[in-house]
């Protein structure tokens, strides 16, 4: 790369870009988990970088209905808000400022059935170990299930859980179990990529010769 100038060169990572890019807030859900019984509690909290105030946890539900948490839904405890799931809780939920930022979104789904399928609800990074559980209201005679992704079969465990030693991308998708007492409902699980080291971050060193000056980038991290 060359230069005319004498002016100083600035430089910033994709790591900063990226940060300034990215959601204010996240929806944390406890227990992580896309599925719930009915009748099951929920805590959901926003995780808010910098100043929390003004932020609210806000749902959608199959029905159409925008509403946030302590209205008809809902009882807010300090800073999380706690739900007695029924089967019309079922919806999107994430956090939202009074100036209109939201966090990422997550579908939950409260199942009436026997059977649920225990997937995370929060998306997870390439690499990790993740667990899939199928699940019964009540202690079943036989825990052999089958896991399906994108309504096809993958997978028989008699445990009753199927583990991933090291998601990729290509195990992103819709899952769902099923056993001798029911089936569960479906639910997406996202996988992200893999968060990189720092990027490389670059000095200006100017050299000159009979030509003019010359500017090189010089990898000092």
């Amino acid at each position: 790369m060359q230069c005319d100038t004498d002016s100083a060169l600035e430089y910033i990572t994709i790591e900063q870009i990226s940060e300034f890019l990215s959601n204010p807030a996240s929806l944390i859900v406890s227990p992580d988990r896309s599925q719930f019984f009915e009748y099951e509690s929920v805590s959901l909290s926003c995780e808010v970088q910098g100043n929390s105030a003004g932020w609210r946890v806000v749902r959608n539900t199959s029905r159409g209905n925008l509403s946030d948490c302590d209205t008809d839904w809902g009882k807010q405890q300090g800073s999380s808000c706690i739900v007695s799931l029924k089967p019309s809780d079922s919806g999107v939920y994430w956090c939202e400022s009074g100036s209109g930022e939201h966090s990422n979104a997550v579908n939950i789904t409260v199942h009436a059935g026997a059977v649920i399928l225990e997937s995370p609800a929060l998306p997870v990074t390439e690499g990790d170990s993740v667990t899939l559980r199928c699940r019964y209201q009540r202690t079943p005679s036989d825990l052999t299930a089958d896991f399906y992704k994108d309504g096809s079969l993958i997978r028989a465990e008699t445990t009753g859980e199927m583990t991933i030693p090291a998601v990729s991308k290509s195990d992103e998708g819709l899952y769902k179990c099923y056993n001798s007492e029911g089936e569960s409902p479906e639910s997406w699980m996202t996988v992200t990529e893999k968060s990189r080291g720092a990027d490389p971050v670059y000095s200006a060193v100017k050299t000159s010769n009979t030509t003019g000056t010359v500017v090189d980038l010089v990898q000092v991290m």
